[in-house]
């Protein structure tokens, strides 16, 4: 492996060289490289461990050595070392123990992304990684069960929009406790700023332009306590937003941040290979596009699993295909809000929210559920999907930056559940700050229209709010959602049955301390075949 070098901080390394260091990464090994040969000084695994991308029969292990901030740890900082792992059906690693070895490269910045297969379906493993005669900590992840399975119940977390400089992220802390299948995590898992104003604590650097600035807040995120526990928990399945590049960015067109350089192409390709090797991905989320599927840095995570017979999980994204917003004042870059009476291109069906590949991938997919026959088609996606109006009384005025500004892109997916059929849709989104729970109509614009699904949007593990004053105007003007909440941060628990799913707000009571207590804002249910969604006593 002498041909394995870093990736310099300018820009991503040829595609030929990430085909060729993604591939030897990603798989169990049968040699060893740099080893540590003397005990270490310092623990090389400060960012935990973490599992996802599961499937029936596989799941991606992920782990990343830090060395040493004193001294730079030169025994491994610039050479490919080999990390040993191990998998077993218990805790004590003493039933069905398999172990091996993987390479920690350090042009991926020494992160491990092993994609262990040949494991039995519907099944809890634990694992833990090593380097000389350190030892990371124990994780517990899952595989999912066969997709021709009858299953019992599936019990999910969403969460989204953790920023640091906004309060702690205790609510990981609580969702530990939540006897989870899985995680999804819907966007924003960093921040690019430099601060806040009333910052509850201040990110280490200034604002993340670099590879490796990105790098260096990861891991600052990655440090706290309550998120490494939560990754140790279960597999999550994650997708991103804008912040993981800089703010309101679209496609390959910049954001409104201070974070912006002047080769943004290159800036978004250094954001996602940071975001690649900070996430329990496979392979393929790189490969795919080195293999020309795509044009420009893709990251490929879009994708689709299935939980037995009980539900389809399609994990989209929103950000990395999508237009530029329209009709900004002065044709400004990023988000704002809009009158769409007075914005010649609102409607216009050339727009593209998904992209054009993602937006055909996903009718295909709904098209293929009507065969499957599973009883819910869960749609993870960034942010808020029904019509979110802001101005009280005659007229509208509507955010640009989310599916409200994408609006025939909003139709031609509803138009794909209705056509395809579908079952049950349950969308779940992020992005907002807020919770809102209600309904998704066949027309966004019409209140009387169809009920075809439900949607729960999450109001974000940190980031800041407007508060709640201005919400019964708000909620009267859209009546399609039931309930919303501009206050209190934290996470929503879902659990699926065959008859119905069941959904909890829970809230934590002040993300400015470290130690929180949790509550339940708000229960719902929606009973399935029946697409309405029931506020609980």
């Amino acid at each position: 492996m002498s041909d394995m070098h870093p990736l310099p901080n300018s820009g991503l390394a040829s595609r030929r060289d990430i085909l060729k260091w993604v591939t030897a990464a990603v798989a169990p090994i049968g040699y060893s490289l740099s080893s540590a040969q003397t005990p270490l000084k310092h623990n090389p695994f400060s960012l935990g461990v973490a599992s996802g991308s599961p499937k029936h029969n596989s799941v991606v292990l992920w782990t990343r050595l830090m060395s040493d901030a004193s001294t730079g740890n030169p025994q491994f900082a610039n050479a490919d070392v080999t990390v040993k792992w191990e998998v077993a059906d218990d805790e004590g690693f003493r039933v069905n123990r398999r172990e091996g070895q993987v390479v920690a490269l350090a042009a991926l910045a020494h992160s491990v992304h092993l994609e262990l297969d040949g494991l039995q379906s519907d099944r809890w493993y634990f694992y833990r990684f090593q380097y000389g005669d350190a030892q990371s900590a124990t994780g517990r992840t899952r595989t999912l069960p066969h997709p021709e399975a009858v299953v019992q119940k599936l019990r999910v977390a969403y969460a989204s929009c953790q920023r640091w400089e906004h309060g702690y992220f205790s609510a990981y802390h609580h969702m530990c406790q939540e006897n989870l299948d899985l995680v999804l995590f819907l966007g924003d898992y960093i921040y690019e700023y430099v601060g806040a104003v009333n910052s509850v604590r201040l990110p280490t650097g200034g604002w993340v332009r670099s590879l490796a600035d990105y790098r260096e807040r990861y891991a600052l995120y990655r440090s706290e306590k309550s998120l490494q526990a939560m990754h140790a928990q279960c597999p999550w399945l994650i997708t991103w937003d804008d912040h993981e590049v800089s703010n309101d960015y679209a496609g390959l067109e910049r954001g409104q941040s201070g974070n912006i350089s002047f080769n943004f192409a290159a800036q978004r390709a250094q954001a996602y290979q940071a975001f690649y090797e900070h996430m329990p991905l496979r392979a393929s989320a790189l490969t795919q596009s080195i293999q020309g599927l795509a044009q420009g840095a893709e990251l490929r995570i879009y994708g689709q699993v299935a939980f037995g017979k009980l539900a389809n999980i399609y994990l989209l994204d929103d950000r990395q295909y999508r237009d530029r917003q329209v009709c900004n004042r002065a044709d400004g870059y990023g988000s704002g809000f809009v009158n769409p009476d007075q914005c010649e291109d609102w409607f216009n069906p050339k727009r593209s929210l998904l992209g054009a590949q993602q937006s055909v991938w996903l009718d295909q997919a709904f098209a293929k559920a009507q065969t499957d026959a599973r009883t819910w088609n869960v749609v993870a996606q960034q942010t808020i999907f029904g019509r979110r109006d802001f101005r009280v009384g005659e007229g509208l005025t509507l955010w640009n930056d989310g599916w409200d500004g994408y609006s025939a892109a909003r139709q031609q997916m509803t138009q794909s559940m209705q056509s395809n059929a579908l079952k049950n849709p349950v969308l779940i989104g992020g992005d907002v700050h807020e919770n809102w729970v209600g309904h998704v109509l066949a027309d966004a614009y019409k209140d009387n229209s169809a009920k075809v699904g439900v949607e729960f949007c999450g109001a974000g593990i940190t980031a800041r709010s407007a508060g709640n004053a201005k919400l019964p105007a708000r909620l009267a003007e859209n009546p399609h959602f039931i309930f919303a909440d501009s206050e209190r941060k934290g996470y929503g628990v879902v659990e699926f049955t065959a008859k119905q799913i069941q959904t909890e707000l829970r809230v934590v009571d002040d993300v400015r301390q470290p130690d929180t207590k949790i509550e339940t804002l708000a229960k719902f249910e929606v009973e399935a075949g029946v697409p309405q969604v029931h506020r609980k006593a």
